[in-house]
């Protein structure tokens, strides 16, 4: 099925969605077009996503009542679906509400001037004023100090602070990734005391609203290499899913700063030796890696795909070697779910297009079968 470009059809349609809201990457597609792929499949029951990203086929299926697996090889990424996924209980949800007003009530009274602890991440103030970065690491640190160890409230709490640290920074999406934009008034307005912490509590709110949306649906959510899924089980009747875009789109590069505050990242190699593991990735020093890769052997190369291989090495033999390489690992990983859809069942795989220099590199918006 081939559609046009509409804004229900890609994440502009997830911003005000309920779960699939909570908080923002790029990349991300449709509830829409998951709505849609599951109604041409109304018997599939036994669902799996191996590049889960935020979790928005999960969600979809689960809140239909279908079992559905997810993978992503980020553990960020992991985190954040199974909290989407979660069932909240009133009392859970309550709790949480009260842990959040302790917190603010916290922050609030800590003492300005005194040093906190910050993210390790190269040039944060590219990211947040001094003001900001500082009321960030007070509310940080306040939530480490209520609700330490893991919990649903805990999540959702998280989940906030993430989404108060995207709105206060000077990050810009005006296009594929990110960017930084000059300080506008909204930006400053978080240097007022307690503006930060308040919207931090609306934050909260919002989210308990949408955490109250049932979730009826099963599952497991784990961490896992879409290549070789050594976990999953091998009866699926429907693989739903958006692999990378063959399009050097780093799905790592803006996670960045939540994976820094929340501990996934500890130093600047890290993302790019988590980017290199994953299909696709070229942040940091995935790119020098890559420079240096050759591809094997019995390295899977179509006879179609050569053509553009050697098109796109007149401008850039990394590039080349870019896409030869993400070719070969998406038919690895189309060998290993070729073992774990049941006879009869089906694939649904959201895609998109890439063009290098004038070489283009087209394929299907979605292809089932």
């Amino acid at each position: 099925m081939s559609v046009k470009q509409r804004p229900e059809l890609t994440a502009q349609a997830n911003r005000s969605n309920g779960r699939h809201g909570w908080l923002r990457l790029t990349p991300a597609y449709s509830v829409t077009a998951v709505e849609m792929i599951l109604a041409r499949y109304p018997s599939s029951t036994h669902i799996l996503d191996p590049f889960a990203g935020t979790g928005t086929t999960g969600v979809v299926a689960r809140q239909l009542g279908k079992a559905a697996d997810m993978t992503d090889i980020n553990p960020f990424l992991v985190w954040l679906a199974r909290a989407k996924c979660a069932t909240y209980t009133p009392t859970e949800l309550a709790a949480t509400r009260a842990c959040a007003d302790l917190i603010a009530e916290a922050t609030e009274h800590m003492n300005p001037s005194a040093d906190h602890w910050l993210p390790p991440i190269h040039n944060i103030t590219r990211w947040w004023n001094l003001p900001t970065l500082h009321r960030l690491a007070q509310l940080f640190q306040a939530i480490q100090l209520y609700a330490n160890e893991p919990s649903p409230m805990r999540d959702i709490l998280l989940i906030a602070f993430c989404r108060v640290a995207l709105h206060s920074s000077n990050a810009a999406f005006n296009h594929q990734s990110l960017s930084f934009k000059a300080p506008s008034a909204q930006q400053r307005l978080f240097t007022v005391d307690n503006v930060l912490i308040e919207h931090w509590r609306q934050e909260v709110d919002t989210l308990l609203v949408t955490a109250q949306t049932p979730i009826v649906g099963t599952g497991r959510i784990w961490q896992d290499d879409a290549r070789q899924l050594t976990a999953a089980s091998s009866n699926y009747d429907l693989v739903l899913t958006s692999p990378p875009y063959v399009n050097r789109m780093s799905y790592i590069r803006e996670l960045r700063p939540y994976m820094y505050w929340l501990g996934y990242l500890t130093h600047g190699r890290a993302a790019g030796d988590l980017d290199w593991q994953a299909i696709g990735g070229t942040w940091g020093c995935a790119t020098s890696k890559l420079a240096t890769w050759v591809p094997a052997s019995d390295c899977y190369t179509p006879a179609l795909l050569i053509p553009l291989l050697e098109s796109i090495k007149q401008s850039s033999p990394l590039l080349s070697s870019y896409v030869q390489r993400y070719f070969s690992d998406m038919y690895e990983h189309l060998k290993t779910i070729a073992r774990l859809v049941r006879s009869g069942g089906h694939l649904a795989y959201i895609i998109g297009n890439s063009k290098f220099y004038t070489t283009l590199i087209l394929r299907n918006r979605s292809s089932q079968g």
